[in-house]
């Protein structure tokens, strides 16, 4: 009997090549936060994938599972809310960093638990199974009403699949070797098919606000290539007046005199910070000399490491 706990979650490998093949799973891509949940006989405890504990932020899912699941558990998933029919990022920013249940609950904004891996279950370490065996297992250990929903997945086709994802506007697909076990760290053996273009870029630095705005102009982006930060560009979209004063006030504790960007800025009124802060950018695509095009704000994450934040290319 091996006791349940916290590991480093497998995570997918971007690619451009899209494909159907046997001996493969497609599953919808859901645009949230990942998250472990891993209960050892008492209160279920949700994980991020840097293992920060998120139970306060997300009550009602906690709830949730010390409900419908055994008393030994690991289940890999991801936490979602809804703009429309589709998951999004930031519809559930305002839930993200909060630490306190009632004021989580208070935001209204529902959010829910789509669960797609089983680590562990009663005692018995699921990981090196296939993960068709520990989607059956899965599938038995939960109710599935909501919040707690299972990711449906389908076989084979995943080039047809790709395209209605696409045509719905979902985020993209990811595509999983039907036989693998479960690995932590990035892997071959998950792909994602993306349908539009965003990741995560550091937050370097920010311009003066111009006009009627506040706070700030636009945030300065950028990325690790070895031990370089690179500049990604600038993205002053996806603001409100709420959103410019706290992260103007999270940028003025974290602002250097120094400029941390390997690559030179020609931004007017630039201000330099320290590259800890973590944000969701999506873009259309990358320019010939590596700006983003058309970015927009989606949202801060607390879930990944600055230090870990690279260029994703296929």
């Amino acid at each position: 009997m091996s006791a349940p706990a916290w590991r480093e979650p497998t995570l997918a490998t971007l690619t451009d090549r899209r494909f159907s093949a046997e001996g493969w799973l497609f599953e919808r891509k859901l645009d949230g936060v990942r998250a472990l949940c891993v209960r050892d006989g008492g209160t279920p405890t949700l994980y991020s994938r840097n293992h920060k504990v998120m139970d306060n932020a997300y009550p009602e899912l906690v709830e949730a599972l010390a409900e419908q699941g055994g008393d030994r558990f690991v289940a890999d998933g991801e936490i979602v809310a809804f703009d429309g029919d589709n998951t999004s990022f930031a519809a559930l920013q305002p839930r993200i960093h909060l630490t306190d249940p009632a004021r989580a609950r208070a935001t209204g904004v529902r959010v829910y638990y789509y669960l797609f891996d089983l680590l562990h279950f009663d005692g018995q370490d699921a990981t090196p199974l296939p993960l068709r065996e520990r989607k059956a297992l899965l599938k038995d250990a939960f109710e599935f009403t909501d919040p707690l929903r299972l990711s449906a997945h389908r076989n084979t086709d995943g080039e047809k699949f790709f395209e209605e994802a696409c045509r719905r506007g979902w985020e993209g697909v990811i595509a999983k070797r039907a036989d693998a076990p479960y690995r932590s760290g990035r892997s071959a053996d998950w792909l994602k098919f993306k349908c539009a273009h965003g990741q995560e870029f550091v937050i370097g630095g920010f311009t003066d606000p111009q006009g009627a705005r506040h706070g700030f102009g636009a945030l300065l982006l950028g990325y690790h290539d070895n031990d370089r930060f690179r500049y990604a560009g600038k993205v002053g979209t996806g603001f409100d007046e709420r959103l410019l004063a706290s992260l103007h006030r999270l940028l003025a504790e974290r602002e250097t005199g120094t400029s941390p960007f390997a690559d030179p800025v020609r931004e007017q009124g630039a201000h330099w910070v320290r590259p800890e802060l973590v944000a969701q950018v999506g873009f259309s695509e990358w320019t010939r000399d590596g700006r983003l095009r058309h970015p927009r704000f989606l949202g801060l994450r607390d879930d990944k490491k600055a230090a870990d934040v690279i260029r994703e290319q296929a």
